[in-house]
């Protein structure tokens, strides 16, 4: 029998076989959750053989969920996730302009999982639009509970947009068409100063350099303005031992400090021209949600698209990792599609865990897989001499390749 995973002393206690919660996902889901699993089970025996294991629990949500309870996404899932504290899962079918509300934004924000947390680098052999994607190896801190994502907006027509309007019109001056859908777009000193120290404890825990502010500030003076001002002053008050500002190794005249994280900040629309020309120069990227989504698709186009970028959301304690791509429903049941990413967020969560050395032995076999032009099709079809494998090939060939 599995143990629940707890938190003590302000901190996660792991135990050797803890339970870990997984929904397989819709469309591709099922496939791509069958290659991950094979791959971390595999990993999790080799670094540390009979005395560690995942006890591995299925919980519902999306269309095998409706199927089954009549509910897109149960209560009982989302107990189960704060129970258990870490899970994982697969996409899930969200409609585009009707119907039900997203279900990852859902599951984000009642269990306030405020970091969506994604890291962006490039394997040898992938094929890329850039010339340089080696280059790009950047973590995006994107805060996942406020902006345009908060669900506050009402449609063209409707009641409460034209109630709204009035308010707008009559007591704001604003000018806003009648015939305007609506929404407000929050974004507060709380949720700010909590995702800029997540991003300072991990540059400082994994010995990055550099934390980047990329905002709209320019334009959105007192929504993403403010997002700059407040990543600063937490900065300021709460790292100044371990940062400096860009302005403040300006005004130094020398060089970057040792030891020191340089805190700087970035427009958006200018930070995609950075990412191309200079990526080099960037590390951790800290924003708000709507710039956090964008830049997230952005870099892994980079470095090979979203079959091969990770993904989590995580609040102080309760995690979930999952494939930051779509469902992909023409692909489902053919054991077709890329697993890469579902196998890279579960890497990120048996670090999340404290079990780095399989964690390293998934990074390091999926490394070996791909340099090895053994690949599914996304990739095989853009490299010459691969060998084209489906998605439980790739993963058996990952796990031969851990030896």
């Amino acid at each position: 029998m599995g143990k629940k995973i707890t938190v003590e002393a302000g901190a996660l206690k792991v135990p050797d076989n803890p339970v870990i919660p997984f929904i397989e996902g819709d469309g591709t889901g099922p496939d791509i959750w069958r290659a991950t699993r094979r791959v971390i089970d595999a990993a999790v025996q080799k670094a540390y053989g009979e005395s560690k294991r995942i006890e591995w629990k299925e919980i519902l949500a999306g269309e095998k969920a409706f199927e089954t309870t009549g509910e897109w996404l149960p209560q009982a899932t989302l107990d189960a996730i704060q129970e258990h504290l870490v899970a994982i899962k697969g996409p899930l079918t969200t409609p585009v302009g009707g119907g039900f509300r997203s279900l990852n934004v859902t599951i984000r924000q009642v269990l306030d999982l405020y970091a969506c947390i994604r890291p962006v680098r490039w394997f040898e052999g992938v094929p890329s639009p850039v010339r340089h994607p080696e280059k790009v190896n950047m973590v995006v801190f994107r805060e996942n509970t406020e902006d345009t994502y908060a669900g506050l907006e009402w449609s063209a027509g409707s009641e409460k947009a034209l109630r709204l309007r009035k308010f707008l019109v009559e007591e704001m001056g604003c000018q806003v068409p009648e015939d305007a859908g609506l929404g407000i777009k929050p974004i507060s000193k709380t949720a700010t100063r909590r995702i800029m120290r997540k991003a300072l404890d991990y540059a400082l825990e994994q010995g990055r350099r550099t934390v980047t502010i990329v905002h709209k500030g320019n334009i959105m003076k007192f929504t993403e303005g403010s997002f700059k001002q407040w990543c600063y002053d937490l900065a300021r008050e709460d790292f100044r031992d371990v940062i400096i500002t860009e302005e403040e190794l300006a005004s130094t005249g020398s060089g970057m400090p040792e030891g020191k994280i340089l805190v700087n900040d970035r427009i958006a629309d200018n930070m995609f021209q950075q990412v191309l020309a200079r990526g080099d120069e960037y590390e951790v990227l800290v924003m708000p949600n709507l710039n956090g989504d964008y830049f997230s698709d952005a870099l892994a186009a980079q470095v090979g698209g979203l079959g091969m970028a990770p993904g989590a959301n995580i609040g102080d304690f309760v995690a979930v990792f999952e494939a930051t791509h779509g469902t992909a429903p023409k692909y489902a049941g053919l054991d077709k599609v890329n697993p890469g990413s579902l196998i890279l967020s579960a890497a990120m969560m048996l670090e999340y865990l404290g079990w780095k050395d399989a964690a390293a032995l998934v990074v390091s076999s999926l490394e070996r897989t791909i340099k090895g032009k053994k690949v599914t099709y996304d990739l095989a079809r853009l490299m010459e001499g691969a060998q084209e494998l489906k998605t439980s090939e790739f993963a058996e060939a990952m796990v031969v390749n851990m030896g």
